[in-house]
């Protein structure tokens, strides 16, 4: 699974990079498509951290006190989706 970074209007650390590639790799055991491509967009707000996540079609987004926290709801909430989807279909 490839996973496209996009940090706007500031650079993200090689930290937060780790992270989010550590985190978003997991979600590549639930996706069919050895190919999908996930799109982590990364935004500061005001008083919080914004990450939208794109994959095999979903949307997630979530705001945070850090990228980290959110992260981890995005990817949680991800995983949720997808694997509520495959059971729909499988019914």
């Amino acid at each position: 699974m490839e996973i496209k970074i996009t940090a706007l209007h500031f650079t993200a650390n090689e930290k937060q990079i780790e992270f989010i590639n550590k985190k978003v790799e997991r979600l590549s055991r639930f996706v069919s498509d050895e190919n999908a491509v996930a799109e982590v967009t990364l935004q500061l707000e005001h008083t919080s951290k914004k990450v939208q996540l794109k994959l095999d079609g979903h949307v997630n987004s979530c705001s945070a006190d850090t990228f980290e926290n959110a992260i981890t709801v995005c990817v949680d909430s991800m995983k949720e989706a997808i694997t509520r989807e495959k059971d729909k279909n499988v019914w």
